[in-house]
């Protein structure tokens, strides 16, 4: 789905990815950054948010919490992450991006509350119950901190992705702040849910959800119950497109991921400021029955679109040429991605070592995909900067081993 815009908007970065994969310096299943671009989108976003008041926490779990991510979206102002989970937390703090909303959307493990709170020290904390508020309340107080904390609010006719489930019944969030409060080491410092907005397939735009609506009327329970500066915090397919919106709706703080590498449903159907930076590259291994077989590990594709036809660019030299592209198959999330199977009818069939490019919007931490930055695409110069896997670690491949 996304190829084509790459295809349009960032041949160079194609054409970049494929000639340092004929080089052997990226490995086949590799997510692949262009870093300036990352920087360029990530400085639209910090810039459009902080006009209008809004503060910005960076999600990189996409892009396998990536180390050179992390600090182009920090050289582009954006100094706080939003962490999935406590590796995601930990990545991007060895990066150098600290924490700034940690508990949203995984709750901290009760055995890892305690390194949460001294060494990460999160700006915002997130609980979905009291027992987990009490847990990281008392984290901080034995590391001598006053924790703010977020809770995650929920009600009848709110949106949840399955297995995403839990929070405080948004009617009772005056006496949740209240208990909050209580707790030694913690206060209450604001809501939050998700997804705040989602984009909506037959308008082709991108449309507040109900759990929006839930987090305004919790916001003015909170307001006439004396409460003022309550953080408002709405992720959800963020781009600069959406700021206005959220912004409007009340909200304090947002939490581009896709954004950042533009990718989000909406980079797909229109032309928006970010420029698309991510691709995930493979390459042939062999043929059977007809079909190339490309070597997987990262093929998985965030479902936010109805199924549709896979394609990938596949030549042995760098192009970004429409007349290179092959229809491909996925196998079934059921499987394991060991390989896709790409058209090989025609002539110039795919041939073993040549390049594969997908431009489809990923999950690299759910993957056994590694994750390649290139800085250097639009001067002409492109490197490689780390090649890392989906926790930020240095990937010890053939290659590395021989340096």
């Amino acid at each position: 789905m996304f190829l084509d815009l790459l295809i349009r908007r960032n041949p160079q970065f194609i054409e970049a990815a494929m000639s340092l994969h004929q080089q052997g310096k990226i490995p086949a299943n590799s997510y692949v950054l262009d870093l300036d671009a990352v920087e360029r989108n990530a400085r639209t976003l910090s810039q459009a948010a902080f006009k209008l008041g809004l503060t910005t926490f960076a999600m990189t779990k996409q892009v396998g919490r990536h180390s050179g991510f992390c600090q182009a979206v920090m050289r582009a102002g954006i100094d706080r992450s939003v962490a999935v989970d406590m590796p995601c937390a930990i990545a991007c703090d060895r990066a150098g991006l600290k924490t700034g909303h940690l508990g949203h959307l995984v709750q901290v493990p009760r055995q890892e509350a305690d390194f949460a709170a001294r060494y990460l020290k999160p700006d915002y904390w997130t609980a979905f119950s009291v027992e987990k508020a009490k847990e990281a309340a008392s984290a901080a107080a034995r590391a001598s901190r006053e924790q703010p904390l977020m809770a995650r609010i929920q009600t009848e006719g709110d949106i949840f992705y399955r297995g995403h489930e839990g929070g405080f019944e948004a009617s009772d969030i005056v006496d949740v702040a209240n208990r909050f409060d209580s707790l030694k080491g913690g206060r209450f410092a604001g809501i939050t849910t998700f997804p705040a907005m989602l984009f909506d397939q037959e308008t082709r735009q991108v449309k507040p959800t109900h759990n929006l609506s839930t987090l305004n009327k919790a916001a003015e329970a909170l307001a006439q119950a004396g409460r003022s500066n309550i953080q408002i915090n709405a992720p959800g397919t963020t781009s600069s497109a959406v700021l206005s919106a959220l912004a409007d709706a009340g909200a304090t703080q947002v939490e581009p991921g896709n954004g950042l590498h533009g990718t989000t449903p909406l980079h797909a159907v229109e032309d928006l400021p970010e420029d698309p930076a991510v691709l995930y590259l493979s390459e042939v291994s062999h043929h059977y029955s007809g079909k190339a077989y490309c070597f997987g590990g990262g093929l998985y594709i965030d479902p936010v679109f109805p199924k549709y036809q896979v394609r990938a660019l596949v030549s042995r030299s760098p192009t970004a040429q429409p007349l290179a592209l092959r229809n491909v198959e996925i196998p079934d999330y059921s499987a394991i991605d060991y390989y896709a199977m790409i058209d090989a009818d025609g002539e110039a069939a795919p041939a073993p070592g040549d390049t594969v490019v997908f431009g489809f919007r990923g999950q690299a931490f759910v993957t056994r995909a590694m994750v390649a930055g290139i800085h250097g695409v639009e001067s002409g110069n492109p490197e490689i900067t780390t090649i890392e896997n989906g926790f930020g670690d240095p990937v010890s491949w053939p290659r590395a081993f021989a340096q």
